[in-house]
């Protein structure tokens, strides 16, 4: 790994670790140890740093949020500390181009994986914790994900479409949607997927995608206007609760 690159990622974050190990092994992919003679990977780091990112979050809408039931705190906390919201900040970090991973991984795209830089994330946050103890981590959590809630209250993040249509499709037609992948394109380390979204006998245009779980978001936003669109209040009504 370049030394400069490490040095730049620190600054951004505005930490600069006592033992660079813990940031090393932070952004270390399992592929990496299986390839190379690495003996460390961020597996563990990740299953601490989960814990404490969820602690962190749910303590700080727990005091800040004194009017929300349990019901809309769990559901805040879940899109702060999802996989999406993680990953965006990944990539916003530059945590895809810091990652050491092994040459399978990398030619399969691993770089642009979503779930590789959220896991990562989550590492990051354990590897503070262990160098720099509890409140070290709980700002940095706080610094990168307090934006997040603002969104969520705001109503500005991004929405899980998937559910909101399944939600709605059920109460209006007593159906759930159906994703049908239309084609593949692309080598294996480089493929499209363009799904298409059908529903109570209806399908609905395809979006494409680079993993099967993006292209169905995407089909299912098409489906999830077209829907609100013929359902008009009552559609919005069943979803608004979601948002």
């Amino acid at each position: 790994m370049n030394p400069a690159g490490l040095i730049d990622f620190q600054n951004k974050l505005g930490i600069t670790f006592n033992d660079d190990q813990f940031l090393v092994t932070a952004l270390t992919h399992r592929s990496a140890s299986n390839e190379m003679d690495i003996h460390v990977h961020n597996e563990r780091l990740e299953f601490l740093g989960d814990a404490i990112l969820g602690m962190v979050i749910a303590e700080t809408l727990y005091r800040e949020l004194p009017q929300k039931p349990e019901g809309e705190l769990a559901r805040i906390k879940s899109i702060v500390v999802s996989e999406r919201t993680l990953s965006d900040i990944g990539f916003a970090l530059g945590v895809d181009s810091l990652l050491i991973l092994g040459k399978g991984e990398e030619l399969s795209g691993g770089r642009t994986k979503r779930a590789l830089i959220a896991d990562a994330m989550e590492a990051l946050f354990a590897a503070v914790y262990l160098d720099q103890g509890f409140e070290a981590a709980k700002k940095l959590i706080l610094t990168l994900l307090y934006p997040e809630i603002e969104k969520v209250l705001q109503n500005k993040h991004h929405h899980d479409y998937k559910s909101l249509l399944q939600i709605v499709s059920q109460k209006l037609y007593k159906t759930i949607p159906v994703y049908v992948i239309k084609s593949k394109t692309g080598p294996d380390h480089d493929r499209t997927y363009s799904i298409a979204c059908v529903f109570n006998g209806k399908e609905f245009s395809p979006a494409s995608g680079k993993t099967k779980k993006e292209a169905e978001q995407k089909a299912a936003e098409l489906a999830y206007h077209a829907l609100i669109k013929k359902g008009g209040k009552l559609a919005r009504e069943l979803t608004e609760g979601m948002k």
